[in-house]
């Protein structure tokens, strides 16, 4: 009789735990619903945004692509008839390029190949002298670009226009930063042929000799080693 008092125990509180458990899900039944609801919203917005950022990408590469191509059409000389895709001048086909690469960086100024495309209408403005353009351009890679190798890359840049542009201080002071960093990935003995000469034409003969001093000195098998020993000696002849 125990033996079957103790079995029946044992179904009731099978019984009333399914009961129990029966009754939590009816009562979270909506909200499961719900949870799946938004978890299958989710996926499908995320899925729909990775589309939507292939397809970007693959447009900014596309018209960066077409800008590229224009820099590297062939020029025809006076003498040569003019054919498909060619320009009457470098100057007109690096007019071109700007253009195109301008176009290109508007369009999709966050991708990496807007970005990309922003650097290149910044050099090619300095290269055809609009320092203002430039440095507008620059200053926009270095906006998006933070600290990562596009950004050192453009604010060299910047430094370079703004020396054109006669803003040598601020020229100087960048060069300076960048000069200074041990973790940085542009060639220090090239910063500092730069800065000798943003000094040099800042009309500060000694801070420019204290420079190309400096980099003969730690960088005596450099590129740029030969040209600042004759930077140094046409500083001695003028001072």
């Amino acid at each position: 009789m125990k033996r079957a008092e103790r079995h029946h125990l044992k179904q009731n509180e099978l019984q009333r735990l399914a009961a129990q458990v029966g009754a939590i899900y009816e009562a979270r039944r909506r909200e499961v619903a719900l949870a799946l609801a938004a978890i299958l919203i989710v996926a499908a917005a995320a899925a729909g945004y990775l589309l939507w950022r292939e397809h970007v990408q693959s447009r900014a590469h596309a018209l960066l692509a077409d800008a590229m191509a224009v820099q590297q059409a062939p020029v025809t000389s006076p003498e040569t008839p003019s054919a498909a895709g060619s320009y009457p001048s470098e100057r007109a086909r690096l007019e071109a390029a700007v253009a195109r690469f301008k176009a290109a960086a508007d369009a999709y100024p966050s991708t990496d190949a807007g970005l990309f495309a922003r650097y290149q209408e910044a050099v090619g403005q300095l290269a055809l002298g609009n320092t203002a353009a430039a440095i507008a351009a620059y200053q926009e890679v270095l906006r998006r670009g933070g600290d990562a190798l596009y950004g050192q890359v453009a604010r060299l840049g910047l430094a370079e226009a703004q020396v054109r542009s006669g803003q040598y201080e601020q020229a100087i002071t960048t060069f300076k930063e960048l000069a200074q960093r041990k973790d940085g990935s542009l060639p220090v003995d090239g910063i500092l042929m730069e800065l000798g000469r943003a000094y040099r034409d800042a009309g500060k003969p000694a801070e420019a000799q204290q420079t190309f001093n400096r980099l003969v000195e730690e960088y005596p098998d450099s590129p740029f080693a030969q040209e600042a020993r004759r930077e140094l000696d046409a500083l001695k002849k003028a001072a």
